[in-house]
């Protein structure tokens, strides 16, 4: 469907980063229980620069998101993601502020937060702004005017089965937002983590929700706009231990756009 529209060619945008590990990668399917797909968001809503692939053009949102956008070294999920939250989130985002989203992938499954921090041997995040800077460069010589840069969040999963202890979490958490703050990113929105769907280890995600709860609560620029992975489990919305089928990204990512567009208007 992308080769026959075009992408959102927009002067105003807000850009978003979206960045953490495989529930914001997407790993979404359907099945005959759970049929519901990807929305397709209309043109208007936003675009996807691609800094890897294609960094000369913009791209019509469309799952699954970011799916090519591997580096070496830097972020390389492979050929992992299916489909994920991002183009339920740039429809209502959209439809909520009437600005377009401009997206930029930058996930990795299965990764830490010690795998974020600045100089960390992976490089995830020296790459992350690496697309970010690409992307600013792109809107600069395209005469794209960014209205906002933000950084959409989903991680946690792999900290909770390493057990990184409370204090080292929030530390290091600390190192990736100084860093993302001194490259221009006004605010980083959040999407709790869920709980694992492992038999006997139902609350084995229990801390880091707590966690990132507290996180959220008690650190300036930084929100909480999605809470609802956790109660997919207990709604069969679970395709295996740690992902989820395509509908509970699309409820993740809609629930997460009205409240992170709720917070750019100052509501």
């Amino acid at each position: 469907m992308e080769g026959t529209q075009q992408a959102c060619t927009a002067g105003t945008f807000d850009l978003f980063l979206f960045m953490g590990q495989s529930n914001m990668a997407g790993r979404g399917i359907t099945s005959e229980r759970w049929p519901q797909e990807a929305p397709v968001p209309d043109r208007e809503a936003g675009a996807e620069y691609r800094a890897v692939t294609d960094p000369a053009g913009l791209h019509p949102v469309r799952e699954p998101f970011g799916v090519n956008e591997n580096r070496t070294p830097g972020i390389h999920d492979g050929a992992m993601k299916t489909g994920s939250m991002v183009s339920a989130f740039v429809k209502v985002y959209y439809q909520e502020t009437g600005v377009p989203v401009l997206g930029v992938s930058a996930s990795k499954g299965g990764s830490s937060i010690a795998q974020w921090i600045p100089g960390a041997p992976e490089g995830y995040l020296a790459d992350a702004m690496e697309r970010l800077a690409a992307c600013e460069a792109y809107c600069k010589a395209h005469s794209l005017m960014i209205r906002h840069r933000f950084v959409l969040w989903c991680q946690g999963e792999t900290d909770g089965d390493l057990g990184t202890d409370d204090d080292r979490y929030q530390e290091e958490f600390r190192k990736l937002l100084s860093a993302l703050f001194a490259h221009g990113i006004e605010r980083l929105f959040m999407v709790r983590i869920g709980r694992c769907n492992i038999p006997g280890a139902y609350d084995r995600y229990d801390r880091m929700i707590a966690l990132q709860d507290k996180i959220a609560s008690d650190t300036p620029d930084v929100a909480m706009v999605s809470t609802c992975l956790a109660d997919m489990r207990s709604r069969g919305l679970m395709k295996d231990s740690f992902h989820y089928y395509q509908q509970a990204y699309n409820e993740a990512g809609e629930e997460a756009a009205r409240n992170a567009a709720k917070l750019v208007a100052g509501r």
